[in-house]
């Protein structure tokens, strides 16, 4: 499809060149020899002929640069070369079958004028040596992104989610969890109660597991 398009692009782009190339170089040349006869200038006058020849230029431009297919390009310089190489085999037959007399806008528009000094030859080459370069019309490979060695290091610190966490009944820990500082819910032994009586300052109770001394005597 890329190429049908194009082929309809260059059966456009010549005929329009030619005319805008045409209004471009006798506005320019009309405009100068008119300065030259009343000896003053005004810049102002080449404007509208400057505007035909820079759409001119841009419409080529696109045509010969843009990656689409050398069909175009190819067919719009034949076109525009064809009526110069006319003129080696039978230049006044070719001259008689320019239209002239037509008028764009009011100004005369005399189509002879690029053929016969070489515009469109020069501009139908420039066209066909655009698509002489195969290789210019095949589309660009992309990229291919190579994959990132791993390195021998350990992981960056930064590279820590919140997955990488202990889990957290670990066995592996050394201290003890954190509190908010509650007292063991294990509570201590308690403390053998005194008897009844007994003074604070007195020697602590002996355990019960000690047997007592036996202080009598036997009687015989």
């Amino acid at each position: 499809m890329r190429h049908l398009w194009s082929f309809l692009a260059g059966l456009v782009v010549a005929p329009v060149t030619w005319v805008l190339v045409t209004l471009g170089q006798d506005g320019s040349t009309g405009t100068v020899d008119r300065w030259v006869e009343i000896g003053t200038s005004n810049s102002a006058n080449l404007i509208e002929p400057a505007v035909y020849l820079a759409v001119g230029g841009v419409l080529l431009g696109l045509l010969g640069t843009l990656r689409t297919s050398p069909l175009g390009p190819l067919v719009a310089g034949l076109l525009l070369a064809a009526p110069y190489v006319g003129m080696f085999v039978a230049p006044f037959q070719v001259r008689d079958r320019i239209p002239d007399g037509w008028k764009v806008f009011g100004d005369p528009l005399p189509l002879h004028v690029p053929v016969e000094n070489g515009t469109l030859f020069l501009i139908g080459l420039l066209l066909v040596m655009a698509t002489v370069s195969g290789q210019r019309w095949r589309r660009w490979p992309r990229p291919v992104a190579e994959p990132t060695p791993a390195t021998a290091e350990g992981p960056d610190r930064n590279d820590f989610t919140l997955t990488d966490w202990p889990p957290a009944d670990s066995t592996d820990r050394d201290t003890t969890p954190m509190s908010l500082g509650y007292p063991d819910p294990t509570p201590n032994e308690p403390l053998p109660r005194r008897t009844g009586g007994g003074s604070p300052w007195s020697a602590p109770p002996r355990g019960t597991n000690r047997p007592e001394e036996d202080t009598t005597t036997e009687i015989r």
